[in-house]
């Protein structure tokens, strides 16, 4: 078992999650992460240990109930307490609503509410039993705006939100911190560049400190982890200086 607190990130890609697993691998956690395919943490968390950090993953399809069960057991019982939980899955696609079937609207639902339900609920089993945790879960905006062509990803990140609501008003009283993210603008990534690129923008171009440093968000999941419980924040909205809104 594990003598250091522990972090677990579920869905820990390799741009936000990744800079969450390296902050809280710096401030003396333990980083337990998961994703679809485990075996793409090789490198980080060999980064991670030359750093004089601890890691580990696995592979872990938040969408499946069996899954989150077996696997917030197996973090429980063979590696440590959860001190932290963070719901970091994605799921943000395009399709105007003619195009969007019935599986993109399903597995964008799957991906962002109904993972983020089975993360929750799982982390919550443990936490009520020592009375103390964080359950973290990543928003964007489509948590609080739908946009033209996003009906399935607003729909679930909307999902997403009154689900973190409701946890919060549940779980709070029990000493869990349960907070709700808002990652209002784009993020320094590839994927967000490439976008740029078929809109017809060219990423350099753009002023500097448009796009958000994933390193500058997990700051801010390490500050809302150190929060004192007579000044908890359930929602906080995350936007570079000049988004507009």
């Amino acid at each position: 078992m594990i003598s250091i607190p522990i972090c677990l990130i579920i869905g820990a890609g390799d741009y936000i999650g990744a800079a969450i697993a390296r902050r809280f691998a710096r401030g003396g956690f333990h980083v337990v992460m998961g994703r679809r395919r485990g075996e793409k943490f090789t490198p980080l968390i060999a980064e991670i240990e030359a750093d004089g950090g601890s890691a580990e993953g696995f592979t872990w399809d938040a969408r499946k109930e069996d899954t989150a069960t077996e696997m917030f057991a197996h973090v429980e019982h063979e590696i440590g307490p959860i001190d932290i939980c963070i719901f970091n899955v994605g799921g943000n696609v395009r399709f105007p609503i003619l195009e969007t079937t019935e599986r993109v609207f399903r597995k964008v639902w799957e991906m962002c509410a109904y993972g983020a339900f089975l993360s929750g609920r799982e982390a919550a089993k443990y936490m009520v039993e020592r009375q103390k945790g964080s359950i973290f879960f990543t928003g964007a905006t489509a948590s609080v705006r739908g946009s033209s062509g996003y009906a399935a990803f607003a729909s679930g990140k909307f999902a997403l939100r009154g689900l973190a609501q409701s946890m919060a008003r549940e779980l709070g009283p029990k000493n869990i911190h349960v907070a709700h993210l808002v990652i209002d603008a784009g993020v320094d990534t590839e994927f967000v560049r490439d976008r740029l690129r078929q809109a017809g923008r060219d990423p350099e171009d753009l002023p500097i400190d448009t796009l958000m440093n994933p390193d500058s968000i997990a700051e801010s999941y390490w500050s809302l982890h150190h929060q004192q419980r007579d000044g908890w924040t359930h929602e906080l909205d995350i936007r570079p200086y000049a988004e507009t809104w």
